[in-house]
């Protein structure tokens, strides 16, 4: 049945869940998050930008600071005991979605440290620190869905622990992630164990490859005096990320179709849902709400910032969209490789994935200082 909820209505009628790509202590306090889920969220992420934001400056986290510090707790203790709090709280305002959903949703994802991204066993070994610590069921640890990431992915599965594979920007690596997901399933399965309680995830991209690919595009338009070539350029603009994620759609589909999936499937596992995020939109030419309904479909996740949240809400047009004009999507990818255009799609992405990890590292750093900075100043005026 339809609602006036337009992000009610993209759950119930057409089977994408929406989560929050946001969280800080005061969606807890507040009972922010708590409203949120009542307007139909129904899960949560978290980066280590998110988490700068969160945290530098913010007044809600001195108490436990200063504890952190009669305590004698070094930086990273202190960083953690703020970060696994705040996942802890966000994990149980969500505990009744996800036994509700039986599993399906209600999580809370927090990523390993982006500093060891290319370490595979110390991905491993902090994906297992951080499920223990944080002990709660409705968890999922992000690992990037990098080459060292990917091990990691299929061991932590093994051990029975939720994952959101995260910073996925070709088709390529979302099927190396699928994978591997099924991989970690079929190493359970050799074990005896249970595999009817893991959930996964498999974040792909989408604003940033347009982002990166409308700037080629407009510098070649720029470039040439061929009228003709110069609407071809412009008229790709804004298109393939949403073409990509359609194309990867459609091979989560070849993949759940594969009889290695279907006899996990027949052991009780669940599929491992393709996530789209970076789903703010940041061309303004754009509709604010385009990586919403774009990409509308059955066994999805959509994670969108609060103001995505909020448009959404306001002007979403729900519809299953995620397998209409196929073959325009692949045309579009398709298009980017002629040699007028010559965009290769492969070295867009990996520039992407460098630069994605690089966009944690960063504020994982600044945030690092600032709370070295606030542990200082909290300690002087003790």
């Amino acid at each position: 049945m339809a609602t006036t909820n337009p992000i009610l209505e993209i759950e119930q009628d057409f089977g994408q869940s929406i989560w929050m790509d946001n969280l800080s202590r005061d969606l807890m306090t507040t009972g922010s998050l708590a409203k949120s889920i009542e307007e139909g969220v129904l899960g949560i992420t978290s980066n280590p930008a998110i988490f700068e934001k969160a945290i530098v400056g913010n007044a809600v986290y001195d108490q436990d600071i200063e504890a952190g510090i009669r305590a004698n707790k070094s930086l990273d203790e202190i960083y953690e005991s703020l970060v696994f709090t705040d996942i802890q709280l966000a994990a149980d305002v969500l505990k009744p979605v996800y036994e509700k959903t039986q599993g399906i949703d209600g999580y809370v994802s927090v990523e390993v440290p982006p500093t060891i991204s290319d370490d595979t066993a110390k991905t491993i070994t902090e994906a297992f620190r951080y499920f223990q610590v944080i002990d709660r069921p409705n968890v999922m640890i992000k690992i990037p869905g990098t080459p060292e990431g990917l091990p990691a992915v299929e061991q932590v599965i093994a051990a029975g622990i939720n994952v959101n594979v995260t910073l996925l920007f070709s088709v390529q690596s979302y099927i190396d992630t699928a994978w591997a997901y099924i991989r970690g399933l079929e190493a359970r399965v050799a074990k005896g164990e249970d595999i009817s309680n893991i959930s996964s995830v498999a974040s792909f991209f989408l604003s940033r490859i347009d982002s990166n690919i409308d700037a080629r595009l407009e510098k070649a338009a720029v470039a040439t005096s061929d009228a003709t070539l110069q609407a071809k350029l412009r008229g790709l603009k804004g298109q393939a990320a949403i073409a990509n994620a359609k194309i990867a759609y459609q091979e989560y589909k070849e993949i759940i179709q594969s009889d290695r999936w279907q006899a996990l499937a027949a052991k009780g596992a669940r599929v491992q849902r393709l996530l789209w995020a970076s789903t703010g939109t940041k061309d303004p030419a754009y509709s604010d709400v385009m990586y919403v309904d774009g990409l509308i479909g059955n066994d999805t996740v959509n994670t969108l910032p609060p103001q995505t949240i909020a448009a959404c809400a306001d002007h979403c047009d729900p519809a299953s969209r995620i397998e209409a004009n196929l073959p325009a999507a692949r045309a579009t990818i398709a298009a980017l490789a002629d040699s007028d255009v010559n965009i290769n799609l492969d070295s867009v992405m990996d520039e992407l994935l460098a630069d994605g990890i690089e966009k944690f590292v960063q504020p994982f750093g600044t945030l690092m200082a600032s709370l070295q900075g606030k542990i200082d100043a909290l300690a002087l005026a003790r």
